[in-house]
């Protein structure tokens, strides 16, 4: 699973080290003298070599946390895919009642405060709802299948700090997932591959706080969690070596090729 990962990873890397060498490669071409002179006198070269810096990275690691969650559900687990789409029925006041914790979750009903997510008192309401039965169907972010226990997952993945509009669209996918009846998975998460924070407990970033609680609720998994629920025992070790393990080569290259300078002594110690 470590060398799986590594190969993902990888190809994302050397992706982004073609896109930024290009870029650089483009600024030394462009004569800069003629539609900005004063820049030259003013301005060292190297300052521009970061002027789509963050647009390359951000577009070379795009998908790079759903095409590991994929390596280690097939890896592991058995079978995993991006971007499933899974079909059921979900009883018509259910989907009434998602749509009323959603709300007032969001917002504060008039003279009381806004309330603060539960998710098992939450979906416990949700399944008193009934009425008739609605075709739905949720596109999830991560599909995983334990071929050999016969269990069902799907998960929404998304950056170690999310913003408050992609937590609030997979709440109500996971609230749907759950509704479903008959159910079509044995387990919907709100899933963040890294805890930036450490602890599960010491996790911080608030906005996806609004929606669930980030240190209770069973249906979040961070980091070692979510990694361990998707690719079985030992993934989250194999993740983390996969990346310790050829990162500090990546970053003297980046170092030498792109910005042509000598890497500094300590650019290795970074770890997971």
């Amino acid at each position: 699973m470590k060398l799986q990962f590594q190969t993902v990873i990888r190809s994302v890397m050397e992706e982004l080290l073609e896109q930024l060498l290009i870029s650089a490669s483009s600024r030394k071409n462009a004569d800069v003298t003629i539609s900005n002179p004063i820049q030259t006198v003013l301005l060292p070269d190297e300052i521009f070599k970061f002027s789509n810096f963050e647009k390359i990275v951000e577009y070379s690691f795009s998908g790079i946390w759903e095409k590991l969650a994929v390596v280690a559900a097939n890896t592991g687990l058995g079978y995993g895919a991006v971007g499933h789409r899974i079909d059921g029925t979900i009883k018509a006041e259910r989907l009434r009642r998602i749509t009323e914790i959603l709300n007032r979750l969001e917002h504060a009903a008039q003279g009381e405060k806004r309330i603060r997510p539960n998710w098992n008192a939450e979906l416990a309401y949700i399944l008193e709802g009934n009425g008739e039965d609605i075709p739905v169907s949720v596109i999830c972010d991560v599909y995983a299948e334990d071929r050999t226990n016969n269990k069902k997952y799907a998960f929404e993945l998304k950056a170690p700090l999310p913003n408050s509009d992609q937590s609030k669209v997979s709440k109500e996918k996971i609230f749907k997932l759950y509704c479903m009846n008959p159910p079509q998975v044995d387990g919907a998460y709100f899933a963040l591959p890294y805890n930036p924070y450490g602890l599960r407990g010491n996790y911080g970033w608030s906005f996806p706080s609004r929606w669930f609680n980030m240190r209770e609720d069973e249906v979040v998994l961070i980091g070692d969690e979510f990694w361990e629920k998707v690719g079985g025992t030992g993934t989250y070790k194999a993740f983390v070596d996969a990346v310790n393990e050829i990162g500090p080569a990546y970053k003297d290259r980046i170092y030498k090729e792109f910005l042509e300078i000598e890497p500094p002594l300590d650019s290795g110690e970074s770890k997971l």
